[in-house]
């Protein structure tokens, strides 16, 4: 019987390069997405493609219930990755934005975990991955909205994982570090809803260093690999007949993995301020 997975976020990046990844190696895949446009895009290309935006809380039920009942009530597989960022000071960063990532980058993924971990009980297996981050492991400056929502996947899914050991339902963190997206583009607007830099006490540190790197970006980050890396650790985690509980991607990943076994808080706080 052909695999089922629903992927997340698969307007482009790494949701559209697994959505063509897995179904090239001979998945079902329901290549979901935020927007309609998008979703009308990759039907076009032959995609299953429910809408599934994790703010629209209908827009979770009702994308899931597409799925199930194309499936006949099964899926095999839920790949948790559609996210923004909000770059910005911590100081600088209003409640109101705090929230709103908090929701698009973790409460729906939740509640749709939620809604998926059932029908896996029921067909007794599946694979919930979910698509962390380096900094789901070590926090930078300018980045605490998308930090913070990074760790609370981490621990959250850790706590998932222990609570479903023996169920036959895996679960699974992939952590990519910088991957070439367009994610640094498509959180502009978040910013320039939510952060007042022009007002900031810190103004000159955003013209120096935040502000010519969002608008104005050369070349690649150090480590940064294509999206294809991150469908190679998908696919492993997806076909491994015991998965381990994380897949780092880049070196990136493995640098901060590594200084948050050894060095001290204090050490790791020296290093990254100076990055």
């Amino acid at each position: 019987m052909q695999k089922s997975i629903l992927i997340t976020g698969c307007s482009s990046g790494i949701g559209a390069d697994a959505a063509r990844g897995l179904a090239a190696r001979g998945w079902r895949v329901f290549a979901s997405c935020r927007q309609e446009q998008d979703c009308a895009r990759l039907r076009a290309e032959g995609f299953e493609s429910p809408r599934i935006d994790y703010c629209d809380e209908e827009s979770i039920r009702s994308g899931l219930a597409e799925v199930l009942a194309a499936t006949g009530g099964r899926l095999d597989a839920l790949f948790n990755n559609g996210a923004h960022q909000l770059a910005g000071l911590v100081e600088d960063l209003p409640r109101d934005g705090l929230r709103a990532i908090f929701e698009a980058n973790l409460f729906g993924w939740h509640d749709l975990t939620r809604q998926v971990i059932p029908v896996m009980r029921g067909q007794g297996r599946g694979r919930i991955i979910q698509c962390s981050s380096g900094l789901g492991l070590v926090a930078l400056r300018w980045r605490g909205a998308y930090v913070a929502t990074k760790f609370a996947l981490e621990g959250l899914t850790d706590t998932l994982r222990a609570e479903l050991s023996g169920s036959g339902i895996h679960v699974v963190l992939i952590e990519p570090g910088p991957i070439t997206t367009m994610f640094r583009e498509k959180g502009i607007p978040h910013f320039e809803r939510y952060i007042d830099w022009m007002g900031s006490a810190r103004r000159a540190d955003y013209e120096a260093h935040l502000i010519p790197r969002m608008y104005h970006p050369g070349g690649r980050d150090m480590f940064e690999l294509a999206p294809a890396a991150v469908t190679a650790k998908l696919l492993q985690a997806l076909e491994a007949r015991n998965p381990r509980p994380r897949y780092y991607v880049t070196g990136a990943t493995y640098i901060g993995g590594y200084l948050r076994r050894v060095l001290s808080t204090r050490m790791i706080d020296r290093i990254v301020t100076r990055l």
